[in-house]
């Protein structure tokens, strides 16, 4: 296969996500000729564990957006407070409540994306409006349960901070969750289902699919996402803070587009997402490390998403 052929087969729709992949293994090959392979391999150690949350709320917002045009989820960032604040309060820092706190994390993420789909099926919201205003509401609810937090328990610190061979045991927890939303969306009832009502609603409805159980499923699967990684967030940082959310909102979206998910819905790419994390975080560590402003990092920022974006050939069906 010449050189125009692999272009060709890489702006084809069946491999959007290879550029994602590409453009972080260019950023990283940069850092690596301007500050040493020690460096570069030092940077991807890092972003093994803080590229992962890109991760996790990027598969959460990707649920939502391959569920069809207009289907966003705002309301993520509040669910990482609320679940991280409620997790640690109710563990007291105990071993013996781990598990408490984590069923309790859970329901938060359930609770939130059920009140996101009622907002939007029963109210009928936009879900860009509904997911907004839910995020007010959730937000404060956790302001006034965040006093007095304790430390996150022992446990669960260390097993946010451990590695196995070399990687860190919560970016294996993300690739196992990665593997099984793969198999979900490619190989289940649920995945032909959701990809069906991405691509055409009213079709899937004349074929059988469940819409409105689909749709409600989509949103309380990425609030869970995002409850869990409030969980993971409070434990690597030492405790559970209001705003640890906040920089995820558009992060989520940034990651979806990145990685070759169909911003009209209908296709979605587990794959793309991992790539989009891992090349805007290292684009990010490069221009720190160069000591970029704020203002010209912002620049260079939505410059390489463009040119990242414009060379898969993405496209928003009309």
């Amino acid at each position: 296969m010449g050189i125009v052929g692999l272009v060709a087969r890489l702006r084809s729709r069946d491999t959007p996500w290879l550029w994602s992949l590409a453009g972080a293994l260019l950023v990283w090959l940069v850092v690596a000729c301007v500050f040493g392979v020690s460096v570069a391999g030092n940077v991807v150690a890092t972003a093994l564990v803080f590229a992962v949350f890109m991760v996790l709320v990027g598969l959460g917002q990707m649920i939502v957006i391959t569920a069809g045009p207009g289907n966003i989820d705002l309301s993520m960032p509040s669910a990482i407070a609320l679940s991280g604040v409620l997790g640690v309060q109710l563990m007291k820092g105990r071993d013996d409540l781990i598990l408490l706190g984590i069923a309790v994390a859970l329901a938060v993420g359930v609770f939130v994306g059920l009140a996101n789909y009622l907002l939007i099926r029963v109210l009928r919201i936009p879900p860009i409006i509904a997911t907004l205003s839910s995020s007010f509401i959730v937000q404060s609810i956790a302001i006034t349960q965040s006093r007095g937090m304790p430390a996150p328990p022992h446990a669960l610190q260390a097993f946010a901070n451990a590695r196995l061979f070399g990687v860190p045991d919560i970016a294996w927890l993300a690739l196992v969750l990665s593997a099984a939303l793969a198999f979900v969306l490619h190989r289940t009832v649920f995945g032909r289902a959701l990809s069906a009502l991405g691509q055409n609603a009213r079709a899937a409805w004349l074929a059988g699919v469940q819409v409105e159980r689909v749709r409600c499923v989509t949103y309380v699967l990425a609030a869970i996402i995002a409850a869990l990684t409030g969980l993971l967030l409070a434990a690597v940082s030492g405790g559970a803070a209001l705003d640890m959310g906040v920089e995820y909102m558009l992060i989520s979206v940034a990651v979806v587009v990145i990685g070759g998910t169909e911003v009209a819905g209908g296709k979605g790419t587990v794959a793309g997402v991992w790539g989009a994390s891992l090349f805007l975080y290292l684009t990010n560590a490069m221009l720190n490390a160069l000591g970029a402003g704020a203002g010209v990092r912002s620049i260079v920022y939505g410059v390489l998403i463009i040119a990242v974006v414009v060379a898969s050939g993405h496209k928003v069906r009309q």
